[in-house]
């Protein structure tokens, strides 16, 4: 495995795939839930609770592909490895990414960081490298 970071256009590549792979899972995960919930309105604490439970889907999901080979699928087809991670750092880039790829903020860092990290990477200690 090469230390090397991937560019740029890679890394955005699998984060689009990602986001394909993301919408099933989290369409599954809501769609059982619905399910179990025989169809209620989604008002109230029920929508409440089903947006912790695609959350925590979405939790589990990433931890333990980051913490079993530091891959997930999109990663894995774009040969990009997660590496320095450990549980606590998992958790912390998983609540960082939520919150800064959205906005684009953690994405526009990597134009400006010295080693063109995203900035949920940069935070939470891990970093990104070729596989």
């Amino acid at each position: 495995m090469s230390a090397e970071t991937p560019g740029l256009a890679r890394r955005l590549a699998s984060l689009v795939y990602e986001a394909v792979l993301v919408f099933a899972v989290a369409f599954f995960a809501g769609f059982a839930f619905l399910f179990a919930s025989g169809g209620a309105p989604l008002e109230g604490w029920v929508l409440r609770a089903h947006q912790a439970l695609v959350m925590a889907v979405l939790a589990a999901y990433f931890l333990w592909c980051w913490l079993r080979g530091g891959q997930t699928l999109a990663m894995k087809a774009w040969r990009i490895r997660l590496v320095g991670v450990t549980p606590p750092r998992a958790l912390a880039r998983f609540v960082l990414a939520m919150v800064l790829v959205p906005t684009g903020i953690g994405i526009l860092w990597a134009l400006v960081d010295r080693d063109r990290q995203f900035l949920h990477d940069r935070l939470a200690g891990t970093r990104l490298v070729r596989a």
